[in-house]
């Protein structure tokens, strides 16, 4: 009786390692078609159900990006600064449901690549990819790759990052999206408004939350509509921005409207906003 059995254990082992290896190459195959269409023909349309978890996670900084939709933002962005993009899969192993991917991609830089503008320049990078695979669909991805090596070939400074932060905040406030602007704070911030601002007042503003309560919140309350136009933006070297723009905007109280010139000076350190500094011209906020 225990001959059968035995057998029976090893026929059972041999099933299992079968299956995992039928379910591995299938998860490979798929995988590697996938990113070939939408890397290579621009085909982002399938990141979708059909081959990605619903919670598909790819890690990065300084957030993770978590969704199908979000994904798809994320892959059409980049693949916006790319032309002539070729995108090779050099080797796939392991088993389901981890896999390693070792990859190349080459493009020329040719469009805005998250705020980068077009360089013109031909980028080539390798690296690899850590997956997670779950019910046949990918479900979390983790790149590793040569970032200072990338960046450069795109032109890319260190002041450049900044700019691009700091651009960014500008969009996020004349979308009226608060909460992205404060989360682009240091908790320690340091927030200066100019001597002649009526919100000089509680100067400095020291957390996000003074900030908002102290000088976003009030310039709602104040004007019936405030807008930045002209915004012009250069570094002042490592870590900080300078920004010159314009204040356009109407007071409910008095139904006055007002043109202002002003000048914002900002430090950052670690993609964050640590520090500002604004500076009045004519007319008064």
């Amino acid at each position: 009786m225990k001959k059968p059995f035995f057998l029976l254990l090893i026929a059972t082992a041999c099933l299992a390692v079968s299956c995992s290896d039928g379910r591995t190459q299938k998860d490979i195959k798929m995988y590697t078609q996938v990113w070939d269409e939408v890397i290579n023909s621009g085909k982002t349309d399938l990141i979708n159900s059909s081959h990605f978890d619903d919670n598909v996670t790819l890690i990065s900084q300084p957030e993770n990006i978590v969704g199908i939709a979000a994904l798809k933002s994320y892959w059409d962005t980049f693949l916006a600064g790319f032309t002539d993009v070729e995108f090779t899969v050099k080797d796939v192993f392991g088993q389901s449901p981890n896999l390693v991917k070792h990859w190349h991609f080459k493009g020329k830089h040719t469009g805005n690549f998250f705020g980068i503008p077009a360089s013109g320049n031909t980028i080539e990078m390798e690296g690899t990819t850590l997956i997670k695979m779950k019910d046949g669909k990918i479900a979390q991805e983790q790149d590793f790759f040569d970032v200072t090596s990338f960046m450069q070939q795109m032109g890319f400074s260190p002041y450049q990052g900044n700019i691009a932060l700091i651009d960014q905040l500008y969009a996020h406030f004349g979308k009226g999206e608060i909460p992205a602007v404060l989360e682009m704070m240091d908790s320690n911030i340091e927030w200066n408004e100019s001597s002649c601002s009526s919100y000089s007042d509680r100067n400095p503003y020291t957390n996000p939350d003074a900030v908002l309560n102290g000088v976003l919140g009030r310039i709602g309350e104040d004007n019936e509509y405030f807008k930045l136009e002209n915004i012009k933006l250069s570094h002042l070297g490592d870590n900080k921005v300078l920004a010159t723009l314009n204040y356009d905007g109407k007071l409910k109280k008095t139904g006055k409207t007002y043109k202002t010139k002003v000048v914002h000076e900002w430090t950052l350190e670690n993609e964050k906003i640590t520090a500002f500094q604004q500076y009045i011209g004519q007319g008064k906020q």
